[in-house]
């Protein structure tokens, strides 16, 4: 029998690259909210015990809206923390494991050195108490449990910081971005690809007790929003013969927002590359990969996903 593995969140960012990472592995029940609405738990138990033969969760979905979570706290906690724990408490009541994702937010960024997965949560703001307290119920619900904690998710689709920096630089806009907050930008694909080779390990040997437990999983280096987005800028120019200017270096307290982030929130990998042997690259090497792919690095792309021309070549 075809293992049959369940993949909440299939739209998002991780989400969409776990479906096409996941399939070698088996049958593939791939689920977003127009399938099923997790904010309705009812709803939600009576999808999952429609299901039969499952062999494991998979849970990127999630409420990422940091600054819009103060707003809708209700909302959040529903899918970050209730949501989450109704898919640990059912996953073992099948007796069978569960990966679900987690975020460097539950930090509070004080520490100088890299996290480790020891180290106390201190979340800032809803959106990292929400995922905080989702952790806390998915391991207490089922010890067969993976947390993947990741930081400053991003790729070649959806909304996310990369794609705003290239549509900036496309436009010849001078961003004004932070340079004291801290953190290790990981493209979706590798943590699709890094999921699938941990999966595959514990579908493999499922009784294996010693591996459960809360990873980080993130390039293995770390850079400030402003550095990031400045690399953006260089590959764009470099792309298209621009003359961009890169952007303008500021301080978090020049750019307030609803809710606060933390200054230094950069992971500890060891863990993870010691139990299963996966190891992402650095930062720069990822963001390398993602631009050499990005369809609207081509000039001759008029993809729907980017709304905005591309400027002419200058000479």
């Amino acid at each position: 029998m075809m293992t049959k593995i369940l993949l909440t969140g299939k739209n998002g960012q991780v989400g969409w690259e776990l479906l096409r990472t996941l399939t070698p592995l088996g049958h593939i029940v791939a689920v977003d909210r127009d399938d099923v609405d997790l904010t309705n738990l009812a709803s939600l138990r009576e999808y999952l015990r429609c299901l039969d033969s499952l062999a494991l969760i998979v849970n990127p979905a999630a409420y990422t809206a940091v600054d819009q979570a103060e707003d809708e706290p209700t909302i959040a906690k529903a899918v970050n923390t209730d949501a989450a724990a109704l898919l640990a408490e059912e996953s073992n009541r099948l007796g069978i494991p569960m990966i679900h994702y987690s975020t460097d937010y539950i930090f509070d960024g004080t520490k100088e050195t890299p996290y480790f997965e020891t180290d106390i949560a201190s979340p800032l703001g809803v959106y990292g108490q929400t995922k905080w307290d989702g952790e806390i119920a998915v391991s207490y619900l089922n010890p067969r449990h993976l947390i993947l904690r990741l930081c400053w998710v991003y790729g070649n689709r959806g909304r996310n910081f990369f794609l705003t920096m290239l549509r900036l630089a496309k436009q010849q806009i001078t961003p004004r971005v932070v340079c004291d907050q801290f953190g290790s930008p990981t493209w979706c694909r590798m943590v699709a690809e890094a999921t699938a080779l941990i999966a595959a390990q514990i579908l493999r040997n499922p009784h294996n007790d010693n591996r459960w437990g809360t990873y980080h999983l993130a390039a293995t280096n770390s850079t400030h929003w402003h550095e990031f987005a400045s690399a953006i800028f260089r590959f764009a120019n470099e792309k298209y013969s621009l003359d961009n200017p890169l952007p303008t270096a500021i301080l978090s307290s020049e750019y307030p927002t609803k809710a606060q982030r933390p200054n230094f929130s950069h992971l500890s990998v060891e863990k993870v590359a010691e139990t299963f042997g996966v190891r992402l690259p650095g930062w720069r090497e990822q963001l390398k990969l993602v631009c050499e792919e990005c369809p609207w690095l081509s000039p001759e792309n008029n993809s729907p996903f980017f709304p905005f021309p591309i400027p002419e070549k200058r000479s």
